[in-house]
C-alpha cells in the first residue's frame, strides 16, 4: 500500500508540473525572457525554499545542513548550474514543438540520463539493478514511439495547421533543442543524488529529506536562466516589462501559480520517495517514474489545447501506445523485481 500512495503521489505532482504551462498563456504583453525570469523566482527560489524549511528540526536552521558537508552542497548547487542551461532550452522546446512534444522529448531524455547517470557520477552503480534497467530502456520505448507520432504529425500537417497548433512550430529546430534540453535536464538527478545527504538524517521525516538538496539544485539553475534572461532583457530592449504596474496584478498571480505547479513534481517526488523506502528499486527508478507521468500528462495537455487537432487516426494511435508504454513503464521494475 505504501508503494501504490507514493506512485500516486508522484503522479500528483507530474500532473502539476504538466500543467504549469496553462498559467503561462495567460501572462499579458511580457516577454518570454520577463516572464520566464519572474516565474523562476517562484519556481526556483520561493517554493523550494519553504519546501526545504519543513526539512529543518525546531531549534535548527538550513545552512547547518549545508555547512555540515560544503563539499557536497557546491556539486549539487554546480549541477543545478549545468541544469539551468537546461531548463532555459526546455522552454524554447515547448516553443518550437508544442507542449506534448516538446515535453516528450526533453523529459525522455531526461528520464534515460538522469536514472543512468545519478547512480555512476555518485559512484552507486550497485543500484543500476536489471529491473532499472528494463525499466529505462521501455520508458525510452514509449517517448520514441511519441516522437514517431510527433514525426507523423509533423509530415501530415500544412504549414497553416503547424503554425495554428503550435505558433513557432519547427520540427527539426525543436528536437535538437529538446535533445540539448533533456541532456542538461539530467544534471537535475545528479545534482540531488550528490545532495541525498544533506539532511537531518532521522530528525527529519523520509518525506522531506530530499527537499534541502532540491533547493540548492533549483537555486543553482536560477542562477543561470536570471543571467541569461538579464542578458535577452538587454539585447530586446524589453527591461520596460517590468515597469508596466498595471499588468503587475495579472502576470505575478499567474507566475506564481505557474512555478507552484511546476515544484510540485519536485515536492511530490521527495514526498513519494518517503513512501518507496522498502523498495530500493523504485527509489532508483523513481526520477524516470517522474519523468515518464511527466511525457504521459504533457500530452495529456497537447491534447486538451488541440495540438494534435488535424492529425491522422492513425498519428493519434501510436500518440496513445506510447502513453499507455509509458504508464506500464512506471510500475515495471516493481514487478521485475
Amino acid at each position: 500500500m505504501d508503494i501504490i500512495i507514493g506512485l500516486i503521489i508522484i503522479a500528483v505532482g507530474a500532473f502539476c508540473q504538466s500543467s504549469c504551462y496553462v498559467p503561462i498563456n495567460k501572462i499579458k504583453r511580457w516577454s518570454w525572457e520577463s516572464y520566464w525570469l519572474v516565474q523562476g523566482i517562484f519556481a526556483w527560489l520561493v517554493f523550494p525554499l519553504l519546501g526545504a524549511l519543513l526539512a529543518v528540526p525546531s531549534g535548527h536552521s538550513l545552512m547547518e545542513v549545508y555547512m555540515a558537508d560544503p563539499t557536497a552542497a557546491l556539486w549539487t548547487m554546480f549541477f543545478g548550474v549545468l541544469w539551468g542551461i537546461g531548463g532555459l532550452t526546455f522552454g524554447l522546446s515547448m516553443r518550437y514543438l508544442g507542449v506534448a512534444l516538446g515535453q516528450s522529448i526533453a523529459l525522455g531524455t531526461c528520464a534515460g540520463l538522469g536514472t543512468i547517470l545519478t547512480p555512476v557520477f555518485t559512484g552507486n552503480t550497485q543500484d543500476l539493478t536489471m529491473p532499472v534497467i528494463v525499466g529505462v530502456v521501455v520508458t525510452l520505448i514509449g517517448i520514441g514511439v511519441i516522437g514517431v507520432a510527433g514525426n507523423m504529425k509533423a509530415q501530415s500537417l500544412s504549414e497553416e495547421e503547424k503554425t495554428k497548433a503550435v505558433k513557432d512550430f519547427n520540427f527539426t529546430k525543436g528536437i535538437i533543442v529538446a535533445l540539448l534540453a533533456g541532456f542538461m535536464s539530467a544534471c537535475f538527478s545528479i545534482g540531488l543524488g550528490f545532495g541525498e545527504h544533506l539532511n537531518f538524517g532521522d530528525a527529519t521525516d523520509p518525506m522531506f529529506r530530499a527537499l534541502p538538496a532540491t533547493l540548492l539544485v533549483t537555486l543553482g539553475g536560477f542562477v543561470t536562466n536570471a543571467v541569461y534572461c538579464f542578458y535577452q532583457n538587454g539585447k530586446n530592449h524589453t527591461w520596460g516589462d517590468y515597469s508596466q504596474t498595471s499588468l503587475y496584478l495579472n502576470n505575478i498571480v499567474f507566475c506564481a501559480l505557474a512555478g507552484l505547479l511546476w515544484y510540485s513534481q519536485f515536492f511530490g517526488l521527495s514526498l513519494g520517495k518517503g513512501f518507496l523506502t522498502d523498495s530500493p528499486v523504485l527509489l532508483t527508478f523513481s526520477w524516470c517514474i517522474l519523468m515518464a507521468l511527466n511525457v504521459t500528462f504533457s500530452n495529456v495537455w497537447g491534447i486538451i489545447l488541440k495540438e494534435w487537432n488535424g492529425c491522422s487516426r492513425k498519428t493519434i494511435t501510436v500518440l496513445v501506445a506510447g502513453i499507455l508504454i509509458l504508464v506500464v513503464s512506471s510500475f515495471l521494475p516493481q514487478l521485475l523485481k
